[in-house]
């Protein structure tokens, strides 16, 4: 036995993925999930009229979960065939149902099905957490909701907008990816029992060319495993498109948490907003100021590896030859599994990131005040055609003014002086004071605190009272 720590290990494993997702790419779970489908096989054969009998299926039910896995793998060592050193393995324990086991089926039957029961189990983890980041989400935006602050466009400063209204921007994609993995699952179906070309020959043989129990078959076994169907045709395989689908989901939820992590990391750098920073967390080993976005710039890391990820199942589905060819299977058990681990991590860094987001009010207020007198503008002019002034003329009068303040900030590196400018120039109609009143914040971030509320109570609250139904609370390994 090699020493682990002179062995290569994946680091979902050590570092990122939960155990709970791991378990649904792990040994047990794929072996006890092959037993629970021949289970199911011979379960539907008897009840079709094949000479089965209830000993036979209560034995294999009573080693469902007791893999002999030395046995299968010196088998395995002999046949170099997985499928039929587990068949061999659970025949051993269950001598009484050996003959019967795996009858009619060809190793996708074991394998593609469970392939499909591993996309929806994984998947229903995917939506919980998800689910638990926009809940983390909303309650930040609910919070935040009026907070004003300076939105950007090109990353420069633009109109204000809100600290909550911007969340419902992040919350607005990661719904879109809960929405698109929703549909994936509710048109998931079982691969079924479909035989070695999909022609379903072997079954037809079973129960001598009766085409009625061999529909039948499928849907006995479709019903056992929690589908409502299986896939109406097919070669030897489910279609690998299947796959792509899943996977096109998945870097849907990478490109937008994506997006938060960028976004954070930026604000981070302005200092308006911090990820969590623990009290013993060292930011750089030779600048101990330092505050790092770290967990962000990981989400950001795995995310680029999901995105770029998906682009295996796309090229296996367009390469597939005819019925079957075994060059999907390497690549699939590495791209399918690691997508799902990969986006596992993000969102588990995400929804420990939002569980305690940290807002620096007074340095945004400071930021917005900075800026505010160039957004003021247009109100000011605007309030001195009220007056009388001329449209054109004042806008001209403001621009340069607007200008000749942005030199003494750019050049000089003085203040922003707009409004003491604009209060002394005698061809604008307006007092000081009256010009200070066009600069609350508060005039400026629009619907942003209707849209916001808005948004929650009528996108954000459906999905939490389907999928949230548990606090999740994401302990990082690092």
């Amino acid at each position: 036995m090699p020493d682990i720590k002179d062995s290569y290990i994946s680091p979902f494993s050590t570092r990122y993925a939960s155990d709970e997702m791991q378990h649904v790419f792990s040994e047990n779970f794929k072996f006890r999930t092959w037993r629970r489908l021949w289970i199911a096989l011979a379960k539907a054969e008897k009840e079709l009229g094949l000479n089965i009998t209830d000993e036979q299926i209560a034995e294999m039910e009573s080693n469902k979960d007791n893999i002999n896995y030395g046995v299968a793998e010196a088998r395995e060592k002999e046949v170099r065939h997985d499928v039929m050193s587990h068949v061999y393995a659970f025949g051993v324990q269950c001598p009484k149902a050996e003959p019967i086991i795996h009858l009619g089926a060809t190793s996708c039957y074991v394998g593609d099905n469970t392939d499909v029961i591993i996309l929806r189990e994984a998947s229903g983890i995917i939506m919980k957490k998800a689910a638990q980041v926009l809940k983390n989400l909303s309650d930040f935006a609910l919070k935040y909701k009026a907070l004003p602050c300076l939105a950007y466009t090109h990353l420069q400063p633009a109109q204000l907008t809100t600290v909550g209204k911007r969340a419902t921007l992040w919350m607005y994609e990661l719904s879109q990816d809960i929405h698109n993995l929703e549909f994936q699952l509710e048109n998931l179906k079982l691969l079924g029992s479909k035989g070695t070309t999909g022609t379903q020959a072997s079954f037809m043989e079973l129960f001598s060319g009766d085409e009625e129990k061999v529909k039948r078959l499928e849907e006995l076994i479709a019903a056992d495993l929690g589908f409502n169907a299986c896939v109406p045709v097919s070669g030897q395989t489910y279609s690998r498109k299947t796959d792509s689908y899943f996977l096109s989901v998945l870097s849907g939820f990478a490109q937008s948490a994506y997006k938060f992590s960028n976004d954070m990391r930026l604000l981070q750098s302005f200092e308006e907003m911090e990820e969590p920073f623990g009290t013993k967390q060292i930011g750089s080993s030779a600048m101990p100021y330092k505050r790092n976005p770290m967990r962000c710039e990981r989400i950001s890391s795995l995310a680029r590896y999901v995105i770029t990820d998906a682009l295996n199942p796309a090229m296996t589905a367009g390469t597939q030859w005819f019925e079957r060819t075994l060059d999907d299977s390497a690549n699939k058990r590495i791209s399918v599994a690691e997508a799902f681990l990969a986006v596992d991590a993000i969102l588990n860094i995400y929804i420990n990131v939002t569980s305690n987001l940290v807002v620096y009010e007074k340095v945004i207020n400071r930021r917005v005040m900075e800026k505010l007198p160039f957004m003021a503008t247009e109100n000011i002019m605007m309030e001195s055609v009220k007056r009388g002034g001329d449209r054109q003329e004042l806008h001209e009068i403001i621009r340069t003014l607007s200008h000749k303040a942005t030199a003494r900030v750019k050049l000089e590196g003085g203040t922003n002086d707009l409004i003491e400018r604009i209060a002394a120039d005698e061809r604008i109609p307006l007092t000081y004071e009256e010009i200070i009143k066009e600069l609350d914040p508060q005039k400026y971030i629009g619907r942003s605190v209707s849209q916001t509320e808005e948004f929650i109570r009528d996108v954000i609250d459906p999905i939490l009272k389907k999928y949230n139904t548990e606090s999740i609370n994401a302990v990082l390994n690092v």
